[in-house]
């Protein structure tokens, strides 16, 4: 949608939104809320997020603020507590009356949030990667997608370049983001001729720590006479005692390469990676990119957090590219109204830090490049693989016979997230 398409959309929604949006803005601050887990699990990924966002709000107050008024950022601590994320949503949404939330990482603490901020009609920019099967006029899903992540990485290893692997093992920690993305690997792999005979397919606990015998089993299906790559969809803190145990076991990227979807800079800096070199992982950033846009986040970073050392990762920019994206639609509505901001995030463009401009889709996905990272003895990752192009994030899995005739555009007139595919 142009410019003069979404104004034209936006005189509509704003009229009737006039007497909500009026309190919105006679209140001496936009709020932000922050619905991060500090503590627990998932803090060893979430912190970081947090400080991404107060990093943005202090720079757009530095810069004026947001329609004339300074942004406040509301954080709260739902402790990788699934259950209390909604508790927290409905707290920043109900008592603190925020604007928008930034937050969440993995998906049962955002399918936890979701009905809160449908119910509420919140609105929730979610920056991680996931499964898809999903789509909600209340959410913004600045993550991959698994055809921006997963399904190339995939066709990757299964490429020449990428080793021609032809087994499969696919790790993951036992809840839906995993479970899900599996699922659909599954049914792509078979679609390449992949049996189910050289497939296996396991899942652990959040936090799981003895990983001795899993890896055993990795060792002894990888050395049965065919090229062997395991997908790694284990979140949190789980990927250090993983990782490790890989190395105790002397499984190199040489002969089993792995390929994790939930492990960055972030995850790595906390990690001895002389035993992981040449392992993968498949984002839509990595830290190591050399472009003006990305040196000048890494500098604005590193003079905020006070650290040189500490290191930036994907769901940061995606952070980065769905508050800007946000804060364009609210200049553009004139209002923190969340039906006028929905309708303006369409056709939003931020330019990412990797080169190029993310696009804001009416599926509310966006267009991103995908790329794929080996892991360097610094903890960094040099980018092996990458797109040629932007990639449209898919809501639904083309994969999966349940989705394949499913459609999501929140625009006018069609504004539904999972309706059939009209008929041409």
């Amino acid at each position: 949608m142009n410019n003069l398409l979404r104004t034209a959309a936006l005189a509509g929604v704003i009229a009737g939104s006039a007497a909500f949006s009026g309190g919105a803005q006679a209140a001496d601050t936009i709020k932000v809320g922050v619905l991060h887990s500090l503590s627990g699990t998932m803090a060893i990924s979430e912190t970081t997020l947090k400080d991404t966002v107060l990093m943005l709000v202090d720079s757009l107050n530095a810069n004026g603020g947001l329609l004339g008024q300074q942004v406040e950022a509301v954080v709260v601590d739902p402790a990788s507590d699934w259950p209390l994320f909604a508790e927290k949503a409905r707290e920043l949404l109900e008592v603190e009356e925020v604007d928008v939330i930034f937050g969440n990482w993995t998906s049962v603490s955002r399918k936890s949030v979701l009905p809160v901020v449908e119910e509420l009609n919140g609105l929730l920019f979610y920056p991680v990667q996931y499964e898809g099967e999903e789509s909600s006029r209340n959410v913004f899903y600045t993550g991959a997608a698994p055809n921006q992540q997963a399904i190339p990485a995939v066709e990757y290893l299964m490429s020449d370049a990428g080793g021609a692997a032809e087994r499969w093992v696919l790790l993951g920690t036992d809840y839906v983001y995993p479970r899900t993305t599996n699922k659909i690997l599954r049914a792509f792999l078979h679609e390449n001729g992949v049996d189910d005979a050289d497939i296996i397919e396991s899942y652990t606990p959040f936090g799981h720590s003895d990983w001795q015998n899993i890896i055993a089993e990795v060792g002894d299906f990888a050395s049965q006479g065919k090229r062997t790559a395991v997908i790694s969809t284990i979140n949190g803190d789980a990927n250090v005692p993983f990782y490790k145990e890989l190395g105790n076991q002397g499984i190199s990227a040489e002969d089993v390469p792995v390929v994790a979807f939930s492990v960055g800079e972030e995850e790595l800096s906390g990690l001895d990676t002389s035993n992981l070199i040449g392992h993968l992982a498949a984002w839509n950033y990595f830290q190591s990119v050399d472009t003006p846009a990305n040196r000048a986040f890494i500098d604005q970073w590193h003079a905020y957090i006070g650290d040189d050392s500490r290191v930036t990762n994907d769901p940061m920019e995606a952070h980065y590219i769905g508050f800007n994206m946000w804060v364009q639609a609210v200049e553009l509505a004139g209002t923190t109204d969340v039906d006028a901001v929905r309708t303006a995030m369409y056709g939003q463009e931020v330019a990412n830090l990797t080169g190029g401009t993310a696009v804001m889709n009416t599926n509310h996905h966006l267009s991103k490049p995908v790329l794929i990272g080996e892991i360097l003895d610094d903890g960094q990752f040099d980018v092996v693989w990458q797109t040629d192009g932007l990639v449209r994030g898919d809501a639904w899995s083309d994969f999966l016979p349940e989705s394949q005739n499913l459609v999501s555009d929140w625009s006018a007139p069609f504004s539904c997230g999972n309706c059939p595919r009209p008929a041409n």
